[in-house]
């Protein structure tokens, strides 16, 4: 294959030459750590106005129309490439559409989509109308959607037809919606006589409510930067889900960490054998999370570059198949993924023609056996990231940036079991419940300060939750116009701002008195080749009020039996402080999980709170 021309190419800083938002901080070269010269050289260009669909699809189906946007491969079809211009001409469509529907400024309109060109297209398409998407995932049944349906008030929703049923059935408990557009077969549902009406994608879009002369164009509505985009619902790991409400301004401020985490995204940079491919960006992770939605498809689209998108189940296999058959140079795998394609596959370059040139991983810690495998295996140190719905990514690490030249120079290191530094343009602290910072190697709570390190607003931040103010209050610490936005995530900082993942501030626990981050103990479980993958609660002890409890995946060829149990209770004993290994484990199918991927280790802690519960009651009871 030979070198693409460079007019597909975004070589350097040429792709923020003319960018009238957003212009990364350049390191220097011969420097071994950037970190404090990007720190100190991200200053945000925050506009009155701005909106997602200009910035992510209208400017470039105007400036390189031909250039692909979505490259969407379906197993077992032909892949299906998608143009910019394709892209903005579908959205348009849809704009008009949904307008001529009722849909105003301001609005709800639900997505319930795989990754797709629909998907895509909804989303430009409700950014230019002005309204607000809400992605929600095709995993929840009918009462996870008709809460936040009933939630966020939704009239409209764009949804596949294999999601019917689930939609409909919500339906009845979700009053403001009204209408379904149905991607794929709709006709094998019947309509019911009450409810949502319900139309077939491809046929309103071919209607003439779709369009509004020859040229089939459509005048989006000026947003202001403050206004709503996405209304995203919480994984709901904590408690129940609340919509976190996103402005327009929020993905500019997310750029910095997705420029970062993907080594200087979009650098083009030649591969071991000389060539440049252009850059090219897959991920597992659904567009109905602020992972898939804010992470891959609206950043990689921001920057006119390429995302492919893979409907279906992830399998280690399809992983590396996609990964080398769209010569995916950026990605974003889960650490659950990446143990799956650890164990299934440990040597992959030699089975597989990988051209990955940085990957990002996040949701749990990656761990060292994690980080080393895909930096020895895949070839490119994973940028390990942390962040959440309401701030998105801000602390990661960052293996290469670029100097003022566009070349690229070291960023900072990684430190393995770290999560990172807080990532330019964005003030983040470890702090105690009273709301000031902690001092080096204590442990706080991760949070972000309302302004960067010149004292400047940073456009990162959430709106506040739908319609729960007191939760939204609940969230910051501080002088609201210079507050501290607590993560609930608790970490140590160390002397040189790395930060060091302890847990959920409900995920720690004291065993016999000592405080456990059960992060620390899976990782060591997962080192162990009979493990797949791990998660550590309390479980209830009459006597020393927990003691550590794991439950483990075996991974494939291995059996569950006593002498396991004792093995892997000695390979954490000879790894961790003595009171740190599990005194029971037990071997579970498959860990609970949300659909972001996820451990809800508060699933398994309620399991070992009821058994203990239930045991008390049955001595109670005994003569």
């Amino acid at each position: 294959m030979s070198t693409p021309p460079d007019s597909l190419l975004l070589p350097g800083l040429s792709a923020f030459a003319d960018d009238p938002w957003f212009q990364p901080a350049t390191g220097q070269p011969g420097a071994s750590d950037n970190y404090d010269v990007l720190r100190q050289g991200q200053h945000w260009r925050l506009p009155e106005h701005f909106n997602i669909a200009e910035a992510c699809c209208r400017r470039w189906a105007r400036s390189r129309p031909g250039a692909t946007a979505l490259v969407i491969d379906r197993e077992g079809q032909p892949a299906q490439t998608v143009s910019y211009a394709q892209l903005q001409a579908t959205a348009n469509r849809l704009s008009h559409w949904m307008r001529r529907q009722g849909v105003q400024r301001g609005d709800r309109v639900a997505i319930v989509l795989p990754q797709c060109l629909e998907t895509a297209a909804a989303h430009i398409a409700i950014y230019q109308l002005g309204a607000v998407a809400m992605p929600l995932s095709q995993l929840f049944g009918p009462e996870a959607l008709a809460y936040r349906l009933h939630d966020g008030g939704v009239q409209l929703a764009v949804v596949e037809a294999a999601v019917l049923p689930a939609v409909l059935a919500a339906a009845a408990q979700a009053s403001s919606l009204e209408v379904l557009l149905s991607v794929g077969e709709a006709s094998a549902f019947a309509e019911p006589s009450t409810g949502p009406r319900v139309l077939a994608w491809r046929e309103a879009l071919e209607s003439p409510e779709s369009l509004s002369g020859p040229n089939e164009d459509f005048d989006a509505v000026q947003t202001a930067a403050d206004d709503g985009a996405v209304l995203i619902y919480t994984s709901g790991t904590t408690g129940p889900p609340k919509g976190a409400l996103i402005p327009q301004r929020a993905l500019i401020g997310n750029l910095t960490g997705f420029h970062f985490s993907q080594n200087g995204f979009p650098c083009v940079a030649p591969a071991a054998d000389g060539q440049a491919d252009p850059p090219v960006f897959w991920s597992p992770a659904d567009w109905a999370w602020t992972g898939g939605l804010m992470d891959v498809l609206l950043p990689t689209l921001y920057f006119g570059a390429t995302v492919v998108g893979s409907p279906g189940r992830f399998t280690p296999e399809r992983a590396f198949e996609l990964l080398a058959r769209h010569r995916v140079t950026h990605s974003f795998l889960f650490p659950t993924a990446l143990k799956a394609m650890m164990k299934a596959c440990p040597r992959p370059r030699e089975r597989h023609p990988l051209r990955l040139r940085a990957l990002m991983s996040a949701g749990e810690a990656v761990g060292d056996a994690v980080f080393t495998w895909c930096r020895d295996a895949l070839g490119v140190p994973v940028n390990e990231m942390f962040g959440q719905t309401e701030i998105n990514y801000v602390v990661g690490n960052c293996a290469q940036a670029l100097d003022a030249r566009g070349q690229p120079v070291p960023g900072w290191p990684a430190r393995p079991g770290s999560m990172g530094r807080g990532y330019p343009g964005h003030r983040v602290a470890v702090i105690d419940d009273a709301g000031q910072e902690c001092p080096p190697g204590t442990p706080g709570e991760v949070a972000v300060h309302r302004l960067d390190v010149h004292g400047r607003p940073d456009p990162v931040f959430f709106l506040g939750y739908w319609g729960n103010e007191a939760a939204t209050r609940a969230k910051y610490t501080g002088d609201p116009a210079g507050s501290w936005c607590r993560t609930g995530d608790t970490a140590v900082m160390d002397a040189d701002g790395y930060l060091w993942y302890q847990g959920r501030a409900d995920d720690m626990f004291k065993a016999a008195g000592y405080r456990i981050g059960p992060s620390e103990v899976e990782n060591c479980l997962v080192k162990h080749p009979a493990v797949a993958n791990a998660a550590v609660v309390p479980k209830p002890d009459a006597e020393r009020g927990a003691v550590v409890k794991a439950y483990v995946v075996l991974a494939a060829g291995f059996n569950a039996s006593d002498a396991l149990v004792e093995e892997l209770q000695t390979h954490v004993r000879g790894r961790l402080a003595p009171y740190e290994y599990p005194k029971e484990i037990e071997f579970i199918d498959a860990l609970p999980m949300t659909t972001t991927g996820k451990v809800q280790r508060r699933v398994l802690r309620l399991r070992e709170e009821e058994r203990f519960s239930t045991e008390v009651q049955g001595r109670k009871l005994r003569p």
